[in-house]
């Protein structure tokens, strides 16, 4: 017979984790389900050893760091926990009913806290680019560059962060990006012009050079010019940001704007028992900040808990009184 949760969580990154501990702390039974083979979303698998400097009380942990800290917050709790499997289905009800690549699940509530779905790198399209193994769209082990000649392409918030932590191991560090404004936050690109990086703007890679499986070079045009540059490297990493799939989302039947989920100030979709946190959900004024997506969480359990037991207060004890 298939067990009913009392609080079911769709996605395993730091939003659904921090649900989960939460939702124990209100003492209901709780399962995870995540489409990815490990726990920790987009920090724990795109960016493990990248900075993250807007998580109140903690002035810089990598993504990994954050990770082991939610894992071992949750740890004492007894959490099932389902990888590698896929919602596709939700049949509302008193009991939902839940449907994934690997079976079915029942819960009292869902709280869905996917981010953007699935994702994948933006790729490099130049013929032949998939062709190199020292083309990069994440960092692992960033040890292992030291002493190297790093060029890095992109102008968001990644881009301008992983330039800035090459600069203190490479040998060489340059940035390539197609605009003369980043995009990043206004202190990293400011930490960014005053430091040793070398910046090339506004430029469009054009081609690549290189022998046995490994690239050596990359060719430039210059916006709006005639001017060419070709920069010389050891690694290439490309921070074009990433392109999402929300799966059957539109099939839920719950109310969308632009591929994300409609909620209130409760956290509540328009189907009733469903939550929604995290980068997937919408609502006026939406920020999408890890930072805000950990507070929506306590938000959408304590309504969860209010809607399995309306006699309860939705307004919880505090932490320092339990």
């Amino acid at each position: 017979m298939t067990q009913v949760y009392d609080i079911t969580i769709i996605g395993g990154g730091p939003v659904g984790l921090f649900a989960a501990f939460y939702a124990h702390l209100r003492q209901a039974k709780v399962k995870i389900i995540d489409s990815l083979p490990q726990l920790g979303g987009q920090p724990a698998i795109l960016y493990p050893e990248k900075a993250i400097l807007d998580i109140p009380a903690f002035p810089s942990l990598t993504g990994q760091e954050l990770t082991d800290n939610l894992l071992a917050q949750l740890a004492p709790f007894d959490t099932t926990i389902c990888l590698n499997e896929t919602l596709t289905a939700i049949e509302p009800g008193e009991v939902i009913s839940l449907t994934t690549n690997k079976g079915s699940h029942q819960t009292k509530t869902l709280i869905i806290a996917m981010g953007g779905g699935a994702f994948k790198p933006r790729p490099l399209e130049i013929d032949g680019a998939d062709s190199f193994d020292n083309i990069h769209y994440h960092v692992s082990n960033i040890q292992q560059y030291a002493d190297k000649d790093i060029v890095v392409l992109g102008g968001g918030d990644s881009a301008v962060d992983w330039s800035l932590a090459f600069e203190k191991i490479a040998k060489t560090t340059q940035i390539v990006h197609r605009r003369d404004n980043f995009r990043a936050l206004e202190h990293s690109v400011e930490e960014l012009k005053q430091s040793s990086v070398t910046i090339h703007t506004p430029f469009i890679p054009k081609g690549l050079s290189g022998e046995n499986g490994r690239a050596s070079a990359i060719d430039f045009d210059k916006v709006k010019s005639e001017d060419k540059l070709t920069l010389s490297f050891d690694h290439l990493f490309v921070n074009y940001g990433f392109k999402s799939s929300v799966g059957t989302l539109k099939e839920w039947g719950l109310e969308l704007n632009r591929h994300r989920i409609v909620v209130n100030s409760k956290q509540e979709t328009s189907v009733p028992g469903i939550y929604a946190i995290g980068d997937c959900c919408f609502y006026e004024g939406k920020i999408d900040l890890i930072a805000t997506g950990l507070g929506e969480a306590p938000t959408a359990v304590n309504n969860a808990m209010n809607y399995l037991n309306p006699n309860e207060k939705v307004q919880p004890k505090h932490s320092t009184s339990l």
